[in-house]
C-alpha cells in the first residue's frame, strides 16, 4: 500500500486559521458507510443523527501550553521549543526549531530572564533542556507558555492579545480534564456544554477516556510503503467505570461511537473483553490503516484531515479509501474548513 495513494490537492485558503465564530456552529458533514450518502448540516444539529442511543466516547485529555519562544543567551537569535514529555523534575524532551544551530551547553532564555534552559543533549532530532528557574517550574510554564498550534496555523510571536486568548480558550475542549497533550483531539473542539447535555439528555450516553495527544499522532508519514511506519507512543488511561460501560455496551450491542481519532485508537488498542475493577493504564503505537478491521467502534466523528497523514489513513480504515475520497472532493467542492479548526465530519 502505498503513500502517494493518499495524497489530495487541497487549496490554501480551506485550511482554517482561526475557530468558528461559535464552537458547535462549525460545518458537519454526516456520511453514511452503508448507503455512501453525504448529507451537509450545522454541528449544533449533530443530535439528530445519533439515533438508537449510540454510546459517545471522549478524549478529556487537556492541551499543555507547550510552546515557549525565547532567544539564545549568547546571541540572542529567536529560538522556538515545543516541550515534548517531561522526563524528570525539570528535564524535558523538546523539539526545537533549528536544533542544529545550538549546541550543547547553550542557554535558551524565556521571559524577562525568569526561565532559563541549558541545553544537556541532542538525539534523533530532540533536544534535552534542564530548565532554572527562580520559582515553581510549572507555573512558569504555563505561564510563559503558548497553545501549542501546529505549523500550518500562521501565528507569530507578536500576535495580540486578543488573538492568544482566543487560542487558548478555543484549541481546548469544553470537557478536558487531564493535563499532558501537545496538541489538541480536534473533533471535540466542536462540542459546547449545553449541546453535550442535550446529547447525554435526549440522545446518547457518554463516558471519558483519556489519550495524551503526542508527536506520534501528528508526525508525518514518511514511508512510502506504509506498513512500515511506525508511531512513537502514546500514553493512554481509560477509568475503570468507562471501561465497564464500554463493556456493557459491545455486550448490549449498543453502538459505540469514538468522538476522534485518538479515542478510536484507544477503543482499537484496548482488549475490552473482562470487567476492569481498578482503572487501566498504558502506551498504544497502535497506527490504523487500511485493510485492519475494528473492533468496537462503528461511528467515528472527525476533522478534515492532511492528505497523507496518520489521521487520514486511519478514516480511510474506517470508511473505505473510495468514500473518503468522494467525500472529501465533495468537501473542497463546498469549501469546507480543513484540519485543527475546521469543520467536522460524522461517519456512521
Amino acid at each position: 500500500m502505498k503513500l502517494s495513494d493518499f495524497d489530495f490537492p487541497l487549496p490554501e485558503e480551506l485550511i482554517a486559521q482561526r475557530p468558528a465564530p461559535h464552537r458547535d456552529q462549525s460545518r458537519l458533514m454526516a456520511v453514511d458507510r452503508d448507503s455512501g450518502r453525504i448529507s451537509h448540516a450545522i454541528f449544533s444539529d449533530i443530535g439528530a443523527y445519533l439515533t438508537g442511543r449510540p454510546l459517545l466516547v471522549f478524549n478529556n485529555t487537556r492541551v499543555v501550553p507547550a510552546k515557549l519562544h525565547g532567544y539564545k543567551k549568547s546571541n540572542g537569535k529567536r529560538v522556538e521549543v515545543l516541550l515534548v514529555r517531561e522526563l524528570e523534575p525539570a528535564r524535558w524532551e523538546t523539539m526545537i526549531k533549528g536544533l542544529s544551530r545550538i549546541k550543547t551547553g547553550d542557554e535558551i532564555v524565556f521571559g524577562d530572564e525568569e526561565l532559563v534552559a541549558r541545553l544537556e543533549e541532542t538525539h534523533a532530532g530532540r533536544g534535552y533542556l534542564r530548565f532554572f528557574c527562580s520559582g515553581d517550574l510549572t507555573p512558569t510554564l504555563n505561564r510563559l507558555g503558548r497553545p501549542p498550534l501546529p505549523p500550518y496555523i500562521r501565528r507569530s510571536p507578536h500576535d495580540g492579545q486578543d488573538l492568544l486568548d482566543l487560542d487558548r480558550e478555543r484549541y481546548q475542549t469544553v470537557f478536558a480534564e487531564r493535563p499532558g497533550s501537545i496538541a489538541a483531539p480536534t473533533s471535540g473542539l466542536h462540542f459546547t456544554k449545553d449541546l453535550l447535555e442535550d446529547i447525554r439528555t435526549r440522545r446518547a450516553d457518554l463516558v471519558s477516556l483519556t489519550l495524551h495527544v503526542g508527536v506520534g499522532t501528528f508526525q508525518p508519514v514518511r514511508e512510502e510503503e506504509i506498513v512500515r511506519h511506525k508511531m512513537e507512543k502514546e500514553y493512554y488511561h481509560i477509568p475503570a467505570n468507562s471501561w465497564n460501560r464500554i463493556l456493557k455496551a459491545k455486550i448490549e450491542g449498543q453502538k459505540i461511537l469514538a468522538v476522534g481519532t485518538t479515542a478510536t485508537r484507544v477503543l482499537e488498542s484496548a482488549e475490552i473483553a473482562e470487567p476492569a475493577k481498578e482503572d487501566v493504564a498504558g502506551w498504544t503505537d497502535r497506527f490504523i490503516y487500511p485493510g485492519q478491521e475494528f473492533k468496537n467502534v462503528r461511528g467515528l466523528v472527525t476533522n478534515f484531515h492532511l492528505p497523507k497523514s496518520t489521521l487520514y489513513l486511519l478514516v480511510c480504515a474506517f470508511a473505505g479509501k473510495d468514500l473518503m475520497e468522494k467525500a472529501y472532493n465533495e468537501a473542497i467542492r463546498q469549501k469546507y474548513r480543513f484540519f485543527s479548526y475546521g469543520d467536522a465530519m460524522l461517519i456512521l
